[in-house]
């Protein structure tokens, strides 16, 4: 949520934002209700002081007559404040719904554009391999080793679900302890930070398995994925699952008030994500690359105001740092206008080369929100001169597990139907090196 006060004197900066992401608003209707919200704000005070100051007449005046008159008076003015207050309610529950429908404004260096077609290429990092057969995907490599069944899944599950098996879950949770270690390493944090010339705490990220289900209330206050369609909904519970672990892990700290030295605050949360993909018909129906169930590990930040943009490169910088130990060329990707995500400031994904698909595919989103969701969970900071500010929030994927798991099928599948295991993941495998190796 943005600032009233920012809204009401950057109008046409909040309308020129809104625009640039193909959101309608209308900030002339907020105003007036905001007009009407601070009209009855102040008359519901002065009334209540009234009630105040007669009521303690009331106890100190000795004549019957007198008192009597003054409790009639007063019934009065408390019929009119009940009525006010009654209306404030109903004006701030549309005043809210409104502001509600305002996204984040971009950053000055957000490219502008309509679609994913204008955002731009940062930098590209390392060699895409070099074949003497022709490339699979990675669905018809994990079918024939018996790795990825989407057939049986359909029979149980239906569309857009898949079991995984053998060494290919093994490589999940592979994957999944080579992170967390990368991340709860105070050493190997502050060699990605220097190699980004940052300047922030190396401080580790907090390991979380969060909840898989959020009040919708609360999704609403993330701002994320907020289409009902795209959600699976138990309205009998209240409830909804999550489409990211980020979701919860953004969410836990909402009405809470840090110190300044708590700060920066970083979590690494795994968890199993879903979503409708409602929008999708048609769109990667094969194999694992588009699922309606499939499992992230999520990182969240809580930081001071001024460290927020250093803290979404540092979360880039760990990103590129987990692909190049994987050996898995990618590109970054500065996120237009058009396509960023409706909470973010600012956005970086990245893309990671899939050969079976000649193409790269994205793998990462790096998020900065600032304070737009962290107004909406009212979670701020204490500073040491006892002011209180929005707390910065940014969110980063360290790996969407069925993606990084095509990457490696796609990029590391050798001529005979196998599949060479990644230098940085054997020691977690029991030190094999390949999978589905014909001896």
């Amino acid at each position: 949520m943005i600032d009233i006060k920012f809204i009401r004197e950057n109008k046409d900066i909040v309308e020129a934002g809104a625009k640039k992401k193909h959101v309608d608003i209308d900030i002339d209707a907020l105003i007036t209700l905001d007009d009407e919200r601070l009209k009855l704000l102040k008359e519901i005070e002065e009334l209540r002081t009234e009630v105040n100051k007669v009521s303690l007449n009331i106890s100190r005046n000795q004549d019957p007559a007198l008192k009597l008159q003054i409790i009639e008076e007063m019934r009065i003015v408390k019929e009119d404040l009940k009525n006010k207050e009654e209306k404030l309610k109903n004006l701030i529950h549309e005043w809210q719904k409104i502001m509600l429908t305002i996204p984040n404004i971009p950053s000055v260096d957000t490219p502008l554009g309509e679609d994913e077609n204008s955002n731009q290429v940062v930098r590209t990092w390392g060699e895409k391999p070099n074949f003497n057969f022709t490339p699979k995907e990675h669905y018809d490599i994990g079918s024939e080793l018996g790795l990825i069944d989407t057939e049986t899944a359909g029979e149980v599950s239906g569309s857009r679900y898949a079991y995984l098996k053998d060494d290919l879950v093994l490589m999940q949770f592979a994957l999944i302890n080579m992170c967390y270690e990368i991340l709860t390493n105070v050493e190997t944090l502050q060699t990605i930070l220097n190699q980004k010339n940052l300047s922030l705490n190396p401080k580790a990220f907090v390991p979380v398995i969060p909840p898989v289900f959020i009040r919708p209330n609360v999704q609403l206050k993330m701002a994320r994925l907020m289409k009902p369609e795209d959600h699976y909904m138990f309205p009998n519970d209240d409830l909804m699952l999550i489409g990211s672990a980020e979701h919860t892990l953004g969410s836990m700290h909402m009405d809470k008030i840090f110190n300044e030295e708590d700060l920066p605050l970083r979590y690494a949360g795994y968890s199993t994500a879903f979503r409708r993909e409602a929008g999708a018909a048609g769109k990667d129906t094969n194999g694992i690359l588009r699922q309606h169930q499939f499992d992230k590990l999520e990182m969240e930040v809580f930081s001071l105001p001024e460290n927020s943009r250093e803290e979404q490169e540092f979360l880039v910088g760990i990103q590129e740092h987990i692909l190049q130990k994987l050996n898995l060329p990618y590109q970054v990707i500065s996120v237009c206008t058009g396509d960023m995500g409706f909470p973010d400031s600012r956005q970086i994904d990245i893309e990671t080369w899939m050969p079976g698909q000649n193409k790269y595919r994205e793998t990462h989103s790096a998020d900065l929100t600032g304070g737009f969701q962290s107004r909406r969970l009212n979670t701020r900071v204490r500073r040491k001169d006892g002011k209180i500010d929005h707390v910065h929030m940014n969110d980063a994927t360290v790996l969407a597990i069925g993606r990084a798991l095509i990457a490696i099928i796609e990029n590391y599948q050798q001529e005979d139907g196998s599949i060479k295991i990644p230098e940085a993941l054997r020691v977690y495998m029991g030190g094999k090196e390949y999978i589905g190796k014909k001896s």
